[in-house]
């Protein structure tokens, strides 16, 4: 039973979305979400500035009074081809808070201007430039949501292949981790869902990939071997098409013998841990982001 929170929250967001005429193109999608998004408050106590992650932008978002916390190197959703750093300034100010974490918010490139594996290349990139920056790899853990889920999943797979250090843990939120597209929740949850659908993600791997192959391990980290690698927090809802997409993740690196905590909710949107803290469901999705990145990253 989903909370009464939620359901005013649905009703409201509902009702601006119906206000809104539909963007005609990319670009105005894009554009759109910086307006919206990019426009909202940090949270109290938090700061935010960009930096240069060795020619991949990045926003810092920091808490005032942080003494030693943990790094959280953040990737946003947008299906490879919408979102930035910006857009999730605020999302990544209340996580630092929640968490009691630096995040870290990457700027990756986006299709179809620069197609896979230019998304991993960046992630790479910034992993690399964090643990120059003095930070140690056993208090960093990658974390990302949709797109930037299955990113975070496919950058411990890179960064094994290169022999790189590891982060302490990883997060993937409503990850797309699969981008064959040929589970069978999107079938299951297509009336459910109403931010994400078997056609967008088709739209959106044919933009990323170009081409490319869709079972690439670095592509679809669900297909990737999970051996050597560290501790994984997956969440997802029932009722979104991703819902077999978390699974088939989980049961990867659980194969692979990693330490696998895998949640679900019920009757949750797409990404509903970004609107954090408006529902209930939203604040408890955070607080277990902030109990596993506490307990992965302690004691080092």
């Amino acid at each position: 039973m989903v909370s009464e929170e939620y359901r005013v929250f649905q009703k409201q967001m509902a009702e601006a979305l119906a206000a809104a005429p539909p963007p005609e193109t990319l670009a105005d999608r894009r554009a759109r979400m910086e307006t919206g998004m990019g426009s909202l408050p940090l949270a109290p106590g938090v700061e935010a500035d960009q930096l240069d992650a060795d020619g991949v932008a990045v926003v810092r978002c920091r808490r005032a009074e942080a003494v030693d916390d943990p790094v959280v190197l953040y990737f946003h959703g947008g299906g490879y081809r919408l979102g930035s750093a910006r857009t999730y300034r605020a999302y990544g100010s209340r996580l630092a808070l929640a968490a009691a974490a630096t995040v870290i918010l990457v700027d990756y490139r986006l299709a179809p201007e620069h197609r896979f594996p230019a998304a991993v290349e960046d992630a790479l990139r910034s992993w690399q430039w964090l643990l120059s920056t003095g930070v140690a790899p056993g208090r960093s853990v990658v974390a990302g949501d949709s797109a930037g889920g299955g990113l975070a999943a496919a950058l411990l797979v890179a960064a094994r292949e290169r022999g790189l250090p590891l982060p302490a843990g990883a997060v993937c939120l409503s990850p797309w981790a699969d981008l064959r597209n040929q589970s069978a929740s999107y079938a299951r949850c297509a009336d459910s869902d109403e931010l994400f659908s078997k056609q967008s993600a088709d739209e959106a791997a044919a933009l990323y990939l170009d081409g490319a192959d869709p079972a690439h391990p670095l592509a679809s980290p669900a297909l990737a071997a999970w051996d050597g690698l560290p501790p994984l927090l997956i969440q997802a809802s029932s009722d979104e098409v991703l819902a077999d997409d978390a699974t088939a993740l989980a049961r990867a690196a659980r194969a692979g013998g990693v330490d696998v905590e895998r949640h679900e909710w019920d009757g949750m949107p797409h990404v509903w841990q970004l609107h954090y803290p408006a529902f209930p469901e939203a604040v408890e999705a955070v607080r277990q982001v902030a109990r596993f990145v506490a307990r992965v990253t302690a004691g080092t």
